[in-house]
């Protein structure tokens, strides 16, 4: 294995938009395809109108990749909880070393780990639930929100990021789709689990 500076992008122009930490730079695992400021800011806006006035929030960032949903959710909200878990090793470097000069401490969860595996653990108790696995696992995040609709609170919200070229539908029975916005490639979902 390289140095960790081999493990990530140290010139990513991806910046913390808000909040605490606004205007930190994030490193990037190689290869990550991160998302544009522009979406993100549109995303968060959207989501504080959702679960802003919540006192406190469990968040499940569970494709961290560079950890930037859950790190923006650490800045824009100092009452937050956020786990981070992605099944590669280099993913999981990029996120430590992009959360540790935060000093978060325990508000930062971060675990190599398959999220499809961590279903039972940890959707149960999030209140906020990030979904972005990589454009060309498109099956691989409509299972995990097929299998998170089991398990979660009827009071979760769940975004999901997908392909706007690739678009899966979220099974209307387990999920009412809140917001549904296109910012150029990237398809957002905000969803919240129906009352069963």
């Amino acid at each position: 294995m390289g140095s960790c500076d081999t493990l990530y992008n140290m010139d990513s122009k991806l910046q913390i938009i808000s909040g605490t930490f606004r205007g930190r730079k994030l490193r990037l695992p190689d290869g990550a395809r991160p998302t544009q400021n522009r979406a993100r800011i549109a995303l968060f806006n959207m989501l504080d109108g959702i679960v802003g006035a919540r006192d406190t929030l469990n968040v499940w960032d569970a494709f961290a990749g560079s950890g930037e949903f859950g790190i923006e959710f650490l800045s824009r909200h100092p009452t937050a909880n956020v786990t981070f878990t992605d099944n590669a090793a280099a993913s999981i470097k990029t996120v430590r070393a992009n959360v540790a000069p935060l000093n978060v401490g325990a508000r930062a969860n971060i675990l190599m780990a398959d999220a499809m595996t961590r279903i039972d653990q940890f959707a149960p108790n999030a209140d906020l639930i990030f979904v972005d696995p990589p454009y060309d696992l498109a099956e691989l995040g409509a299972r995990f929100v097929r299998r998170a609709g089991a398990v979660v609170r009827d009071d979760t919200v769940l975004v999901w990021e997908q392909d706007a070229d690739k678009f899966m539908s979220p099974d209307g029975a387990q999920w009412e789709i809140l917001r549904d916005k296109t910012y150029g490639r990237a398809r957002f979902l905000i969803l919240q689990r129906r009352a069963q």
